[in-house]
């Protein structure tokens, strides 16, 4: 666990963002390799989101640049949860909200789809631009920090871009007016009947390797399911092989 920990934690300070960091609060990557942390032991919640934001927690405490005020705020109203601020910082003598997100789309009719179909990259950009960035200016969050005024708000997505190579298809150049970042398009995806058409064997990845990968080259994807998995190539390029049906097998 701890060297699958080490390999995201350099993953994440190396990789560019999805979003390109011409329009705020799209943010490049603030992390370094000169202030890793400690590749210390990790007990919590193993979702990748939970582990990412729990790596980019340890690279901000050592950075030299930040200082964590709060981590994952929760803000309610009454008996109403109304959401969570993952990070609030202090940056040299600006107080900043961060949002952070590890995120896997693929490209169908011009709109990135996660693997679950019911995510999509508008949806949650949306989401990030007009609820979750925007829980720094509500009431009950002046209520819990009254002494602190002028928040900036960043929003970083970092992960990976998945196209079909077996379908030509127009790679779109923006999400919501915000530019994506061609070095983040390195995924393949393919419907479960283009498989034959892949020359090399397809290796499935354990949840905590689709980030980086792994050399361990250990279950042959051999047989297909009614969800997409997530594998990797002997040559080590990534793939989602998806059902047939996807994307709307997975619309409610």
């Amino acid at each position: 666990m701890q060297e699958r920990l080490a390999k995201i934690t350099h993953w994440i300070c190396t990789s560019p963002p999805i979003l390109r960091t011409v329009k705020p609060p799209a943010v490049g990557n603030p992390f370094s390799l000169d202030f890793l942390p400690e590749n210390r032991e990790y007990l919590g919640n193993t979702r990748l989101g939970f582990v990412y934001q729990e790596l980019c927690k340890r690279l901000f405490e050592r950075h030299p640049d930040y200082e964590i005020l709060a981590e994952e705020v929760q803000l309610f109203k009454g008996k109403q949860t109304l959401g969570a601020i993952d990070f609030l910082l202090k940056h040299r003598k600006q107080v900043e909200h961060w949002e952070v997100a590890i995120k896997f789309y693929l490209l169908k009719d011009g709109l990135w789809y996660g693997p679950d179909s019911r995510d999509r990259l508008d949806i949650k950009l949306h989401r990030m631009l007009t609820h979750q960035l925007k829980m720094s200016d509500r009431e009950e969050f002046h209520q819990c920090f009254p002494t602190l005024d002028i928040i900036k708000p960043k929003m970083l997505i970092q992960g990976r871009l998945y196209t079909n190579p077996f379908e030509h298809e127009a790679i779109p150049e923006k999400c919501l007016g915000y530019q994506l970042n061609n070095s983040a398009i390195v995924g393949n995806w393919c419907y479960q009947h283009q498989c034959p058409l892949i020359n090399e064997p397809l290796y499935k990845l354990q949840k905590l390797d689709w980030i980086t990968g792994t050399q361990q080259r250990e279950e042959k994807l051999t047989s297909l399911t009614e969800y997409a998995v997530h594998c990797q190539s002997l040559s080590g390029q990534f793939w989602i092989v998806v059902p047939d049906t996807w994307p709307d097998n997975n619309l409610k």
